[in-house]
């Protein structure tokens, strides 16, 4: 087969053959769990703690799909086999998993309960020309009026597609700085994370992080943390003011797709990029990977 394929339901597919029904909770109520794991040469990267995730974000909103971690493990195995086969050997694949209640019966006028729920996976090729500028120049982030939803509505450690708020705090934020990324502010005026993104702070040698019971639990924050204890980096999880965030000796971004990149701007204040322990950190990252993780970026998107 000459074109990418898909898991859904239990049959692989091609992918262009992959689609959900009109009346899917995915689509009706925006109740779909997901996560995303990358590769590093055509091989998947923390897949275990990118499954254990899903299943606990499938736990907590009271999901579960019938197929057991060996099977979705084959699976992904053979997704990115077929898949990886078809993309240039330096460009790498990002390999989505979701899962959503299933159909709603009355939302296409039946009236017998549609059967479970559903569960695909999908590979798209890393888009290293959308992450190319952010490692060139820096990452500008802006603070909108939107606010991140409280825990106490949403479990922030659930990785979901209910995301309009983060689809208008984008909007608002294009709008003032073109070329910007929201960063989100909690209810109490602290700074919690981006759409795609754990959020850091470098202050006086240490990292740190926004308290852990208001952001999502980042596979690439669970890396830095490693690479921190490894190197000896003091890294903690604290609230972080928009104060603190002005006076820092650097920001940073972490998350799966392009691991690490460095903030030069907030709102209307520069920072210093790229700083060192940017340099540090994707050093250590790129030689426990085997790869140039920026140099991978900047290469295959000239």
């Amino acid at each position: 087969m000459t074109e990418p394929i898909a898991f859904l339901n239990g049959r692989l597919l091609p992918q262009s053959q992959a689609h959900l029904p009109l009346h899917d909770a995915g689509f009706v109520l925006g109740a779909t769990v997901t996560d995303l794991c990358r590769t590093f040469r055509h091989r998947l990267y923390r897949w275990a703690e990118h499954l254990a995730r899903f299943r606990r974000s499938l736990q907590s909103a009271y999901l579960d799909v019938p197929f057991d971690d060996a099977t979705i493990t084959q699976k992904a195995d053979e997704l990115v086999a077929h898949n990886a086969s078809l993309i240039d050997a330096n460009y790498d694949l990002a390999l989505v998993l979701f899962a959503t209640p299933g159909p709603i019966a009355h939302y296409l006028g039946q009236t017998t309960p549609a059967d479970g729920p559903t569960f695909g996976m999908h590979t798209f090729p890393l888009p290293f020309a959308r992450y190319r500028p952010w490692i060139e120049s820096g990452v500008h982030l802006a603070t909108p009026n939107v606010r991140a939803i409280p825990a106490a509505c949403v479990d922030p450690h659930i990785k979901q597609r209910s995301r309009m708020h983060w689809w208008l705090a984008e909007q608002e934020v294009r709008r003032a700085h073109s070329g910007a990324q929201a960063l989100l502010l909690d209810l109490a005026s602290n700074v919690t994370e981006t759409a795609s993104a754990n959020f850091l702070l470098v202050k006086n040698g240490t990292i740190i992080s926004p308290p852990r019971d208001g952001i999502l639990e980042g596979v690439s924050l669970g890396v830095v943390a490693e690479l921190c204890e490894r190197l000896g980096i003091r890294l903690e999880h604290r609230p972080i003011t928009l104060d603190d965030c002005y006076a820092a000796d650097e920001a940073l971004l972490t998350c799966t797709t392009f691991c690490l990149a460095g903030v030069r701007q907030i709102n209307e204040r520069a920072l210093a990029w790229p700083g060192p322990m940017l340099r540090l950190l994707h050093d250590a990252w790129s030689a426990a990977v085997g790869v140039d993780i920026h140099r991978q970026i900047v290469a295959t998107s000239a």
